[in-house]
């Protein structure tokens, strides 16, 4: 579908050709788009800012019969995002003019401030987030993506970078992998189905796959993941995948929180809560999508992902707040409320993973907390790491794939907050405050491994409202910061 094409531009063929055109500066040296670029620019409504956009029709010596010249805004204030939004704009609307093939022009390398690569790169990937449409559930197919998206550049270009179309392609169609599986409703993912179709996909990869059932889980004493289980007629599983290539001297596990549905259990959640607590498996689907796509990619790393997958539900048979259970790791831990869910079934998973796996470094994702929402917002993700190469490592990823982290603390005085009067430790804190902190905190006391990062998706793991390459609903963060991450 992606393509990257040196074709001049009276011989190529499509429905459109479109040019990204800056507001105050040319980002072309080709004669004839800067000649069209002034001609577009005749008119009063277009000026190259943003949103700005105008049609040529029936160009001579051009067989597309139209050519969309769409705004950049100033030059000081395009990056590769720019790029990613820009296009990922025009693939959508695109989609709406039922479109199948277009042709986007790329700017010259020196006309710019970023390295071709990732302006190109960029570009890319807006094409390919922008060409999504989740209609699984729709009786009527209103649109249909694109067949066929090309980005016109040099042959030089061309040459250089003739592997990155695949790269880019099988890394958002993981990303669109763990969109759909956000975005899909509970009832079509409970734990039992969800396990089986990662199992499906993963195989199909050639990953080494083990799904752990309830019988198995309780001989290995993971008591605080089946808590959590416990009030759901969907018994819990955990997902085992490997990728490895046989050479690699160091292991990475990568562990994804999977509540398919979290009502909150007997702390029961409120109305207005609830309608989207299916996206409570993101971490999980972000694992998940991540280990095929580097299975797909060949990645020369030894990767493992662990994945806990349960439903929170209320029921005669669900944990109580109060209750103590002692996870898999031997440490109690009293439960104050049965909406803290995740941090359980976390603490078991990556307890497992260490002592199984040895692993060198190990980074979970999750739907953690509300309180990283109100902290950062709904589309940064909060990152909780005491080595400071890995967080920096996760934040650079984040700049450039635009999954935007931010550093929060892990103070040693706040592990006061989760001490528990009964048990070795409780999964609320004392304190409402610094809750995305608190829950950290619990976590890192379990994570005994050099390296451990933590980073929490709530807010950017679903979107209430569609950006121009991500529609509404899962988003599929973490797959592209990940990959980023092993390359």
């Amino acid at each position: 579908m992606l393509q990257l094409i040196s074709t001049g531009l009276q011989k190529v063929t499509a429905d459109a050709i479109v040019i990204p055109v800056c507001e105050d500066r040319t980002i072309y040296v080709d004669k004839t788009i800067v000649a069209w670029i002034q001609e577009a620019k005749k008119f009063q409504e277009f000026k190259g800012r943003k949103s700005d956009e105008v049609t040529l029709y029936h160009v001579p010596e051009v067989k597309p019969e139209r050519i969309i010249f769409s705004g950049l805004g100033k030059f000081s204030e395009i990056n590769p995002e720019t790029f990613r939004g820009l296009i990922g704009g025009i693939v959508q609307s695109s989609i709406k003019k039922e479109f199948s093939h277009i042709l986007i022009a790329a700017p010259d390398e020196e006309k710019l401030d970023h390295p071709i690569e990732l302006i190109i790169e960029a570009m890319l990937e807006g094409a390919c987030l922008g060409n999504h449409i989740f209609d699984r559930y729709k009786k009527e197919k209103k649109y249909k993506a694109l067949k066929k998206i090309g980005v016109l550049t040099s042959s030089n270009i061309v040459k250089k970078l003739r592997h990155l179309p695949d790269r880019i392609q099988t890394i958002c169609e993981g990303t669109i992998m763990a969109r759909n599986w956000v975005s899909t409703p509970p009832n079509e993912k409970k734990p039992e189905q969800f396990s089986r179709e990662i199992a499906r996909l993963a195989g199909k990869e050639k990953l080494k796959v083990r799904v752990i059932q309830e019988g198995e889980l309780k001989k290995l004493k993971m008591n605080a993941m089946l808590a959590v289980a416990a009030g759901s007629e969907s018994s819990a599983r955990l997902v085992i995948l490997e990728h490895e290539p046989g050479d690699s001297k160091q292991t990475i596990v990568l562990v994804g929180k999977g509540v398919t549905f979290d009502s909150g259990g007997i702390n029961l959640k409120p109305s207005g809560s609830l309608e989207d607590m299916k996206m409570d498996m993101a971490g999980a689907a972000a694992v998940a999508a991540t280990m095929i796509t580097a299975a797909r990619l060949g990645i020369r790393k030894r990767l493992i992902g662990v994945i806990p997958i349960v439903e929170n539900m209320p029921s005669g048979s669900a944990t109580r707040p109060g209750d103590i259970v002692r996870s898999y790791a031997g440490k109690t831990v009293e439960i104050g409320n049965t909406d803290a869910e995740g941090r359980l079934i976390l603490i078991d998973a990556i307890s497992y993973a260490i002592k199984k796996f040895r692993p060198d470094t190990v980074i979970d994702l999750a739907t953690l907390t509300g309180a990283c929402v109100m902290a950062l917002g709904e589309k940064i993700a909060g990152v909780f790491s005491p080595d400071d190469d890995l967080s920096n490592m996760l934040i650079s990823a984040g700049e450039k794939t635009y999954e935007r982290c931010w550093r929060l603390p892990l103070p040693e005085d706040y592990k006061e907050l989760i001490k528990s009067d009964l048990a070795d430790i409780k999964n609320l804190a004392s304190s409402r405050m610094g809750g995305a902190i608190t829950a950290a905190l619990f976590l890192s006391e379990f994570a005994d491994v050099s390296k451990w990062a933590h980073i929490d998706i709530a807010g950017p793991a679903f979107a209430k409202k569609g950006t121009t390459y991500c529609p509404k609903g899962g988003t599929g963060f973490g797959v592209r910061l990940l990959c980023e991450v092993l390359k």
